[in-house]
């Protein structure tokens, strides 16, 4: 019985440079394939766990960043809507002056008329800039609260402000404005309309740019977090392309080394056959 033949020293040494050779090029083109340096904790445990926390980190404040910006919108919603009520408040307020003007009675009526459907428009264009759920300027407008933080410490509240004509004071045209005590009181309401409406719209887009500030660095942070943790797990491409063709081309001769190894032992078991 012939006895059991083992692969010489330099066999060996071949094959096991081959498979060392063959399972580097498998990491490789998984590399290539995910754009991962670490695809997994058995990689680089400490990059995957520190890219894992930024990742998490910054998709916690994506929600955060999402209700800030939703806030930036409504702010913005009533800040619009006050700015077209403050218009029609100035045709109001030019009626009420050609109304005063103007002696004849029936001009003074169809004056009050046109004042009174410009008031109806105002209630409704004030009771219609709801955003996402909140009104900020209707008769009994919402408040509108902000959170910046995770935790809840970091918050701002824009308080809402009524901008209807009840909010507003200004009054239906008082018996057709026939007498002029009652276009006066109509010309000095409107001015005081248009001062609440004007520091109104100062307050709340004030709050807006804040908002939008906090906006402007939730977003920075989250591309930060996220750049921090591309740098920890990414592949360099280029660099693992040619590791690629370097390990392809060592496989190559490690193939070759090998079948020449082969053959020289196959040359000294003919020696003994």
């Amino acid at each position: 019985m012939v006895g059991a033949i083992t692969l010489s020293a330099a066999t060996q040494t071949n094959l096991l440079a081959l498979q060392r050779t063959t399972k580097a090029i498998e990491i490789t083109q998984e590399r290539l394939s995910t754009g991962l340096r670490v695809n997994s904790a058995i990689d680089d445990s400490i990059a995957f766990f520190s890219a894992s926390t930024l990742i998490h980190r910054a998709s916690d404040l994506q929600v955060l960043k999402d209700d800030i910006d939703q806030a930036v919108s409504n702010a913005n919603a009533a800040v619009t809507g006050i700015e077209a009520i403050d218009d029609i408040v100035e045709q109001m307020k030019g009626l009420a002056l050609s109304a005063k003007s103007d002696s004849s009675t029936e001009n003074r009526s169809k004056s009050a008329i046109q004042f009174n459907d410009l008031k109806e428009q105002l209630d409704n264009l004030a009771n219609d800039a709801t955003y996402s759920g909140t009104n900020l300027i209707k008769g009994s407008p919402g408040n509108l609260k902000v959170t910046f933080s995770q935790d809840g410490s970091s918050t701002l509240t824009i308080s809402g402000i009524a901008s209807d004509s009840s909010g507003l004071s200004i009054a239906t045209a008082a018996s057709n404005w026939t007498a002029d005590t009652d276009v006066d009181t109509a010309i000095n309401d409107l001015d005081s309309a248009l001062t609440t409406l004007r520091s109104s719209a100062a307050i709340i887009g004030s709050s807006a740019s804040l908002i939008s500030l906090r906006l402007d660095f939730v977003t920075t942070l989250i591309s930060q977090l996220e750049e921090g943790a591309a740098k920890l797990t990414n592949a360099d491409l280029n660099e693992e392309s040619a590791n690629l063709l370097t390990l392809q081309t060592r496989q190559q001769l490690g193939t070759i080394g090998l079948s020449i190894a082969q053959s020289s032992d196959q040359s000294i078991l003919r020696l003994f056959f």
